[in-house]
């Protein structure tokens, strides 16, 4: 907009807007850490009356017989915590007064950062009763939508799509249940910069309520999945999404196909398949090659399902396989484990069978089918080793860290469906076993979390995503007015020394019959044999020592941990991996001892995290030399193959 326009608008509208600052107390909640705003953060009065902080972190407050006074609020927010007074009330006194100002400084317990809420109304209510800017064009009411279930987008054209489930409007409880739709500029292509906002362009109806971008003639509400760009048959960008028509109970009565009309701006149904379909597309698709051929990932609830990444492939739910122990054509219900010729349960893509989730993985194990640690999804507390059943989430390549990333929803955790854990993996299948907390809620849900790598920054270390926070499936009969059902966007920085987590340490021999210690990081390009031996870490952390490899006169390769405040007595390189020392009082119970095997005539070494272990020919040292992460999985898996074949496109 020109100067001149702003400069008139500010004569005309700078009385009012001074006016309504004039009328409110203003009290602004920070992040103590970063100076920011924070959204979400409950100011409850003595007398039970809350008010809300908006996305930039404001409460406007005028409440008649309370001005011109000190007055007390409780001051609190899931993942962030006020200091307590010598009663224990978590709360400040404020002298309230109609154009002051006061600022309160919380204690981020959450590892990411709350920034501000997408979707819903009233977004930057508080910030413009207080005559102050907001950072997005429509700050309160946007596409006349009050409540948004579940974010689904891609990059189509040049822009970035965005879809999602049921959304709620002011004229009536009930509102579009066949999905709605908006389009933002990409912050590269002049759309504004993922810390501040994101600037939705909906479609709407006449009315300026939002169309329905998956209208069928049948009944129930229409749910999108699996969003994906593809080229056609004549080599055109086309957008796709798979759907589900469900009842009012959420069961599916109708699963198929869907293509994206230009002209027409909505979703239209190509073909249906098997609503009983066993293996099928969901979650938020992303592309990774094995080998030769590329791939559509699906990572609901990890990336267990693939197909071929063309459109052909992608509209055909029988070229559609699953990574599973179950032989081909089997059943949940009579499920029968392949094995390989010496008795080892043996993963495998293919058609038209199952994939093994948690519950499955319990079943399997308590009837006897599959030992704990043949279990494919092993996922846990970094710190308790706790098993984390995960619900949902998204997968995707990260260039800071060189591996594959996941966000996810936990089920059944410290909430329902609240906790959001981040984990990282060598490869699209996994290792996915260590994970740590990144937010958390009490009573509340914040479900089917996605990162926006579209919006990475500094090359990856700064990630977003977004969840919905709703009291849906939380037990909790109390909606948090105006951020109920509706997105909320997070930063993470993916730097902080909490997220270095430990990641898998091979053991390689090399075309000489040399053997080699490291992580993938470390080792760089992995030759295929290898093995996962156990976990350590990829870079320094203050409770970590680095672990050298040193090589032996006689060809052999001897590990050395040196403590990070002296200088190594050998020249020997880079660390091949950080542990934690042997001598630390205080373990998370993952971590486990690693011992040193020498070989009756010397030369040889060898280690192994069992200390019951016996080696033929070797004598195990008396004293572990460091502390690693221990290796539940024990299903074979060529880990270092499946590295070097599966890679980002």
């Amino acid at each position: 907009m020109p100067t001149r326009i702003l400069l008139l608008a500010y004569l005309m509208l700078g009385p009012f807007v001074a006016a309504a600052q004039s009328d409110y107390f203003a009290i602004h909640v920070i992040d103590a850490q970063t100076g920011r705003g924070v959204p979400l953060v409950e100011l409850r009065t003595v007398h039970n009356v809350r008010y809300y902080t908006d996305s930039a972190g404001l409460v406007a407050f005028s409440e008649p017989g309370l001005m011109d006074q000190e007055v007390f609020f409780f001051v609190t927010s899931d993942g962030y915590e006020y200091p307590a007074d010598g009663f224990g009330m978590r709360g400040t006194r404020l002298q309230v007064q109609a154009g002051d100002e006061a600022t309160l400084k919380l204690e981020r317990l959450n590892i990411a950062e709350r920034l501000y809420r997408v979707t819903g109304g009233g977004i930057y209510r508080d910030s413009v009763l207080l005559g102050r800017p907001a950072p997005i064009q429509k700050a309160v009411l946007n596409g006349q939508v009050l409540g948004q279930d579940s974010v689904l987008n891609v990059v189509y054209q040049g822009r970035l799509h965005w879809f999602w489930g049921d959304t709620s409007r002011p004229r009536y409880p009930l509102g579009d249940f066949r999905a709605a739709g908006a389009t933002s500029d990409l912050p590269t292509a002049g759309g504004l910069s993922p810390e501040l906002g994101v600037d939705l362009d909906y479609l709407v109806r006449e009315d300026g309520f939002v169309k329905e971008m998956a209208p069928r003639p049948e009944p129930g509400p229409v749910w999108l999945d699996a969003l994906v760009t593809l080229p056609d048959e004549d080599g055109q960008e086309r957008m796709f999404a798979a759907y589900a028509r469900v009842t009012a109970n959420m069961e599916a009565v109708e699963r198929g196909f869907m293509r994206y009309n230009d002209d027409t701006q909505i979703f239209e149904k190509l073909d249906d398949f098997d609503v009983q379909a066993v293996v099928r597309p969901g979650g938020h698709p992303f592309v990774c090659a094995d080998g030769d051929a590329e791939y559509l990932w699906f990572p609901t609830p990890f990336p267990l399902v693939r197909v071929r990444a063309d459109a052909q492939a992608y509209l055909d739910v029988q070229r559609y396989e699953a990574w599973t122990p179950l032989e081909e054509g089997s059943t949940l219900d009579a499920p029968r484990i392949d094995h390989d010729e010496a008795g080892q349960i043996r993963y495998a893509w293919r058609a038209n069978t199952p994939v093994i989730q948690h519950e499955q993985q319990d079943k399997l194990i308590k009837a006897g089918l599959m030992q704990p640690e043949e279990a494919w999804v092993q996922l846990q507390d970094v710190d308790t080793g706790e098993a984390i059943a995960t619900h949902a989430g998204s997968v995707y390549w990260n260039a800071y860290r060189h591996r594959w990333i996941t966000i996810r929803c936990e089920l059944m955790g410290a909430s329902m469906l609240g906790e959001t854990w981040y984990a990282e993996a060598d490869t699209p299948l996994g290792p996915w076993v260590y994970a740590r907390k990144i937010v958390t809620h009490s009573h509340y849900s914040f479900y089917n979390p996605k990162q926006h790598p579209e919006f990475d920054t500094a090359g990856g270390r700064v990630i977003y995503f977004e969840g919905t926070y709703a009291n849906t499936f939380s037990g909790n009969p109390d909606r948090t007015p105006r951020y109920d059902y509706n997105q909320i966007m997070y930063r993470l920085d993916l730097a902080d020394p909490r997220l270095i987590l430990p990641v898998p340490v091979y053991r390689i021999v090399d075309s000489g019959g040399q053997v080699r210690w490291g992580t993938s990081m470390a080792i760089g390009s992995l030759p295929t044999d290898g093995e996962l031996a156990f976990f350590g870490l990829d870079c320094a952390r203050a409770d970590a020592v680095p672990v050298f490899a040193e090589e032996l006169p006689n060809g052999g390769v001897m590990l050395r941990v040196e403590s990070p405040t002296k200088k190594p007595q050998l020249p020997i390189g880079t660390p091949c991996f950080y542990a934690l020392p042997a001598e630390m009082q205080r373990r998370p119970a993952t971590c486990a001892p690693l011992y040193e095997y020498v070989s009756d005539d010397g030369p040889r070494r060898e280690y192994d995290t069992d200390e019951s272990a016996t080696k033929p020919g070797f004598a195990r040292a008396a004293e572990p030399l460091c502390l690693v992460w221990r290796n539940p999985l024990g299903a074979p898996a060529p880990w270092t193959v499946m590295r070097a074949q599966m890679t980002i496109k």
